[in-house]
């Protein structure tokens, strides 16, 4: 009897113009929480994607408990003992929290669905997790943390064998985290496997017991955490030593380009008043739910102010559209690329083209020559991983679909540029090509506002650090003053 619950014996998978996957072994015991690391684009997702049936290897066999695996889909996985919790959630907003839980395996009452029994379960679920969350809420009313939260209750629901985590605490708070953590304990204590995919360090070594890193799609090595180190851990996962994390690039600092005055949305932003200047990196921190994002997407037109003045050049400007915002010469790259920052069924060619499309073809019509040119400019420049221009971004690691929106806003040539969550869900290698970036476009005279829910990432970024709790702005920091409590006083500035 084999000491594993999940086998994966020499993978491989390949796309048009790519191998994805290239003689992967991936073994995973029972009860353990295993971490599997590597770059975005080493193959971590491809491999999961395997093992849900969404894709089928090319090579290689699936054994769980024993016996062979062949899902045909997520469903036939799930059934079979393998559940999964997305990076990209894609909960039916139209429905409730205990109809998302039970989606495709409702409980019945003879022919009939047994909705009373659904909700009363979905209660006790999110009762014994600590989850503060009607099981019959919509889930349009919930935040993109409680849709990350019930995505962990689905998973731990279905009593499976084998839980694969990727990137489960990207969008949740410190505290939520814990809670995630006691639950990831509890399936260890029930000899359930978690296979955890994450770019956090540190919850990698506080979590995991054992660590797999792939790179290039390779496997690279297998150890247990207490054997290895973060700068080792590096080291396998990019196959070189990365001396300095957040590289800061000393900019010439010049006059005011963005002001904000008295900005109010609702009570998501609450009388928020700030400056940018050119050359300077701004960074805004808070937790989660401060009205971080909320305050730029009102500057940047995709939401109405209720009150306040927007400044650009020092001329008041009225944005009431992003089509205004790019006028003026801003640029978002939002926190969600899936829903709002790409076609995903377009290519990287069409992605990086979208919003300069008037001006590189004011004729109206597209020729593909001169976009695959200035798309393979910006491939190059910011070593976007693709077989081609003619990619389709849907099929992109998270990493380089991230660096495709960097691109199709920097192809505008903004002045301000403005950063939410820019390194959500990428790994360490590509972190550190986007703030190379963000201190190139600082040195050539543009500003360039960073909001990150990563407190070391936004001190190690920015020349000045506002912070936010509740919509309002509670302080403002200045480089030589920084540190985690400071900031964390004033993002924990509640009720005053």
């Amino acid at each position: 009897m084999s000491e594993f619950i999940l086998e994966m014996n020499h993978i491989a998978k390949s796309f048009p113009g790519v191998k994805v996957l290239d003689d992967v072994t991936f073994q995973v015991r029972p009860g353990e929480v295993h971490a599997l690391m590597g770059e975005n684009g080493a193959g971590k997702s491809t491999l999961m994607k395997i093992l849900m049936g969404i894709y089928t290897a090319d090579a290689g066999e699936v054994v769980l408990d024993g016996q062979p695996l062949v899902a045909r889909n997520p469903r036939d996985a799930m059934d079979k003992g393998v559940s999964m919790i997305h990076q990209e959630l894609n909960p039916i907003l139209d429905m409730q929290v205990f109809e998302n839980i039970y989606i495709g395996r409702e409980c019945k009452k003879g022919l009939l669905v047994d909705k009373k029994r659904m909700v009363e379960e979905t209660t006790k679920l999110l009762r014994d997790l600590g989850i503060d969350i009607s099981a019959t809420a919509y889930m349009r009313e919930l935040s993109v943390a409680q849709c990350q939260l019930i995505e962990i209750v689905k998973a731990i629901s279905l009593s499976s064998k084998v839980v694969v985590m990727d990137e489960p605490t990207s969008a949740i708070t410190d505290r939520e985290v814990e809670t995630l953590f006691q639950q990831i304990r509890r399936l260890k204590s029930e000899n359930v496997a978690v296979i955890y995919i994450s770019h956090k360090m540190d919850e990698i070594f506080q979590i995991c017991d054992t660590i797999t890193v792939l790179r290039d799609g390779k496997f690279i090595g297998t150890d247990a955490a207490a054997n290895m180190t973060n700068d080792q851990l590096i080291r396998m996962m990019v196959g070189r030593d990365i001396t300095d994390v957040f590289p800061k690039t000393e900019a010439q600092i010049g006059e005011i380009v963005l002001e904000v005055k008295d900005l109010s949305l609702g009570r998501h932003v609450r009388h928020v008043n700030f400056s940018l200047r050119r050359g300077e990196v701004l960074g805004i921190a808070g937790l989660v739910g401060a009205g971080r994002s909320e305050l730029v997407e009102t500057i940047f037109g995709m939401r109405h102010k209720t009150e306040g003045e927007i400044f650009v050049n020092g001329q008041p400007v009225n944005i009431t559209h992003p089509r205004h915002a790019i006028a003026h010469k801003i640029a978002l790259i939002t926190e969600d690329r899936k829903f709002t920052g790409l076609n995903l069924v377009g290519t990287v060619a069409e992605n990086i083209t979208l919003v300069d499309l008037a001006h590189l073809f004011p004729a109206g019509l597209i020729d593909r020559k001169k976009e695959n040119k200035v798309s393979d400019h910006y491939i190059q420049e910011l070593s976007i991983k693709t077989p081609s221009a003619q990619q389709l971004v849907g099929n992109l690691s998270g990493g380089n679909q991230q660096k495709v929106v960097i691109a199709k806003w920097l192809l505008s040539d903004p002045d301000i540029i403005i950063l939410d969550e820019p390194t959500r869900g990428i790994d360490v290698g590509a972190k550190r090509d986007i703030y190379l970036l963000i201190g190139e476009l600082v040195k050539n005279g543009k500003a360039v506002i960073v909001i990150s829910s990563e407190i070391p990432e936004v001190m190690g970024l920015s020349d000045r650090i506002i912070v936010m709790a509740e919509g309002r702005l509670t302080g403002e920091i200045d480089r030589k003053n920084f540190s985690q409590e400071r900031i964390m006083t004033f993002a924990a500035q509640f009720g005053e």
